[in-house]
């Protein structure tokens, strides 16, 4: 497919940097198709068809809000382990849209059903017939707006016509950002590894600047692989590996009501079909899985709204890992923490409010904390070697490294975050004009 670069690069977006991209390629038994449903009133895309000509087999987790997007609740109704598509659309959550926008999904679902079933006759051997529960949805944008159902449905069949069956670089990207809202840079990641002999593709992109607090997923992340592996295997590596990548991170302290994480292997590699997931075969794909999922959650996290500062808070020696993420999200969704860093500011005092704050025991006398390689707090008391000039230069870099031990236990949780600036003030205040 001819990419259209005037289009791919007209976008609010205009700090997005094409070569900071790993070189995603091809994926055997996936087709990506762009379009713009003219969502925003311009021409920058906003709408993303994936289609798995021969199916996929997929697996997800979903937001665990009380309050879900239509999509969401579309996407539960499926009971297929395959499916053949997934659409993705920017500008709308089609949230709190009732009947008529869970209904609008029914008939955009339904017509590209129709037109992908004539793609199948017109080319493949056996083509097979598609229906609209073969089709599964992502959604982002405004809560609370009519869904678009006209633009959207009235673009399934350029998105349908554009269908080609290779994908290189510049199309992963410009699929990146055509889903991407108050987001500056597309996500992409992607690994390769090895189940037993046969060679494996893991790729992703995510979308995700506000709104972003993990509760089961976090933001939309969408993870493609050659592998042949079952949805219930895939299920399990990807609740694994949930854990220590989007569910922790956090920009803001709010979870959305459309968060959805889903992976799909197409079993093009042809390796050797693998049902337990304890099997060692297994080792390379779930690390692989990992890297990829760590590495979008981080790039959410760098491009949180207004961010000018990357945040790694490690909570160390815990009585346990709850302890451990309660302390360490507890400094990361700290308003006061947050502006200190943005400020620069070497405020650390902040982070030792902030980690006593939440019901979790521990004794301050055997607290030790650290920014990067700068002791601060040891023992109940201010380092002996502590100086507030160094640290006010270390607060200049634009990653910050948070160590904090309790001392209590043997337990871990490292958590990811961003500073609070004037921007962030200003991107939520005119969100919607």
């Amino acid at each position: 497919m001819a990419i259209n670069l005037s289009n791919f690069l007209i976008s609010k977006k205009d700090r997005s940097k094409m070569a900071d991209f790993q070189d995603l390629d091809h994926i055997d038994g996936l087709s990506i198709s762009v379009t713009s449903a003219n969502l925003y009133n311009t021409n920058r895309d906003d709408l993303v068809l994936f289609y798995f000509r021969d199916g996929a087999e997929y697996a997800s987790v979903y937001t665990q809000s009380k309050v879900i997007s239509e999509n969401i609740k579309w996407n539960l109704s499926i009971k297929g382990k395959k499916i053949k598509a997934l659409i993705v659309n920017a500008r709308n959550a089609n949230c709190l849209t009732g009947t008529k926008g869970y209904n609008s999904l029914k008939e955009i679902s339904e017509e590209t059903a129709r037109l992908l079933t004539l793609k199948q006759k017109s080319d493949e051997d056996n083509p097979v017939k598609i229906t609209s529960k073969d089709i599964i949805f992502g959604c982002t944008g405004t809560i609370g707006e009519p869904f678009p159902l006209t633009k959207i449905k009235s673009s399934i069949k350029d998105l349908v016509e554009k269908i080609k069956y290779t994908q290189n670089k510049y199309l992963w990207i410009k699929s990146a950002m055509s889903i991407l809202t108050t987001d500056l840079k597309p996500k992409l990641a992607m690994e390769e590894c090895k189940i037993g002999n046969t060679k494996i593709k893991i790729y992703g992109i995510a979308k995700g600047s506000g709104m972003i607090f993990p509760n089961m997923a976090t933001t939309l992340a969408y993870i493609f692989t050659d592998a042949n592996l079952s949805s219930g295997v895939l299920q399990k590596i990807l609740k694994k590996n949930i854990n220590n990548t989007f569910n922790a991170i956090s920009c803001d302290g709010d979870t959305s009501t459309n968060d959805m994480i889903t992976i799909f292997s197409t079993g093009k590699s042809k390796n050797k079909y693998i049902k337990n997931i304890n099997d060692p075969k297994l080792k390379e794909f779930d690390r692989g899985v990992n890297s990829v999922l760590l590495n979008l959650a981080k790039r959410v996290v760098s491009d949180g709204e207004g961010a000018s500062k990357f945040i790694q808070i490690d909570v160390l020696k815990c009585k346990n890992e709850e302890d451990a993420k309660k302390i360490a999200f507890s400094i990361a969704n700290s308003p006061l923490v947050k502006t200190a860093i943005a400020g620069e500011d070497p405020n650390w005092g902040r982070i030792m409010m902030a980690a006593g704050k939440k019901e979790v025991e521990f004794n301050i006398n055997s607290v030790n904390l650290m920014f990067g390689d700068y002791k601060v707090f040891e023992k109940g008391q201010v380092s002996k070697n502590y100086s507030e000039q160094d640290l006010k230069e270390y607060m200049k870099n634009e990653t910050i490294k948070i160590i904090l031990e309790i001392n209590s236990g043997k337990k871990h949780f490292t958590c990811y975050t961003m500073d609070f600036t004037k921007k962030y003030i200003e991107i939520n205040s005119d969100y919607r004009s």
